[in-house]
């Protein structure tokens, strides 16, 4: 299969979104004597107050900080300046890390936390519930891939059929901490799967992992620049990743590229071992198909902010932004406990 070059052009588009009000006006009993014209007057007045009153509550203002996975960055800035054209007086602080360390800012750091997006919906319940948080929203997918550019050594012979035979041929190539971001951990799954894959890549794990040209940052978006300047020859990224940043990739094969549903069974045979949430906890992350969860902190004080957020996130607009970031939306919507969800959000949830 040979490689691709993807470049994305990205066209910002105005973003409107009808508000509806619900008022429930509560009228005071009026005396028997008083005239029919003075009691309509009255509640009309009464009602006026009401709609005035609840129209100058609907506005949002204040900080929604939004900690996501480094792979989100550029879709969800563009969400959010879309969301900002609604909400102005909303001031959104967006910091991108891996996963775990996102999640772990609110669980171990204590920091003030609306919204979490997790490049693997599973770590949410694995260190999250039930202190932090009670549910989650799957909402997109993504594919592993290898990236390169055109000054990699080798990057006019490598293809999907012999890409790992040329990382064992003295180039270096990079991944993200597994402890710290899900692709570090699905790096490794595609080393073990490719081992079984392969008829002739037996050994290959032991092979790549640590070698002289492994080089590991905190996370896979660290990569990029060392790509970019020479200093990296490839790195494993997630084809949304090396859309958005014009990079060439080789499109693994469906068995190993942990984004075919159907090949659920054959992923579940890699297994990587990380940090938990204790210091001497350790989790097992088993194979499985990409796909990104959202959630809620149950303790951050403004709700409604972050609720308004998710809730543009997971609407057409929100999922437009995603798609035309190579990132497939995943519609509708799946979440673990609609019992749990804000009730603005269930409409978007099977």
């Amino acid at each position: 299969m040979p490689s691709k070059k993807i470049k994305l052009t990205r066209v910002c588009k105005a973003v409107s979104l009808a508000l509806v009000l619900v008022i429930a006006a509560v009228l005071g009993a009026c005396t028997s004597d008083a005239p029919t014209e003075t009691v309509t007057q009255t509640q009309t007045e009464t009602q006026t107050s009401t709609q005035t009153q609840t129209i100058t509550e609907v506005p949002l203002y204040g900080n929604l900080q939004i900690y996501h996975a480094g792979s989100l960055t550029i879709p969800f800035a563009e969400i959010s300046d879309a969301f900002n054209e609604i909400y102005p007086d909303v001031n959104i602080l967006a910091e991108g890390a891996g996963s775990a360390t996102t999640i772990r800012k609110v669980t171990e750091l204590e920091k003030e936390c609306g919204v979490i997006g997790s490049a693997d919906y599973s770590l949410i319940p694995e260190l999250m519930y039930p202190d932090f948080a009670d549910w989650y929203i799957i909402f997109a997918s993504n594919q592993m891939c290898l990236t390169y550019t055109d000054t990699s050594a080798f990057a006019d012979e490598i293809t999907s059929d012999n890409w790992y035979e040329i990382l064992q041929s003295g180039v270096t190539y990079g991944r993200s901490d597994p402890d710290q971001d899900p692709c570090g951990y699905r790096t490794l799954m595609v080393w073990q799967l490719a081992e079984i894959h392969y008829d002739d890549a037996a050994g290959l794990y032991d092979s790549l992992f640590e070698a002289e040209g492994d080089l590991m940052r905190p996370k896979s978006v660290d990569l990029i620049a060392l790509l970019e300047s020479g200093d990296l020859d490839y790195a494993f990224e997630y084809t949304s990743v090396a859309a958005q940043h014009g990079l060439n990739y080789i499109e693994l094969p469906p068995e190993i590229n942990l984004a075919d549903v159907t090949f659920s069974d054959f992923y579940s045979q890699a297994e990587v071992e990380i940090a938990g949430a204790e210091p001497d906890e350790t989790i097992t992350m088993t194979g499985k198909p990409i796909v990104y969860g959202v959630t809620i902190p149950s303790n951050f004080p403004r709700i409604e902010l972050a609720v308004a957020w998710v809730d543009f996130l997971l609407s057409p607009d929100g999922v437009a932004i995603m798609e035309a970031n190579g990132q497939p939306p995943i519609t509708p919507a799946v979440t673990d406990n609609i019992d749990a969800l804000p009730e603005e959000l269930k409409k978007y949830v099977e």
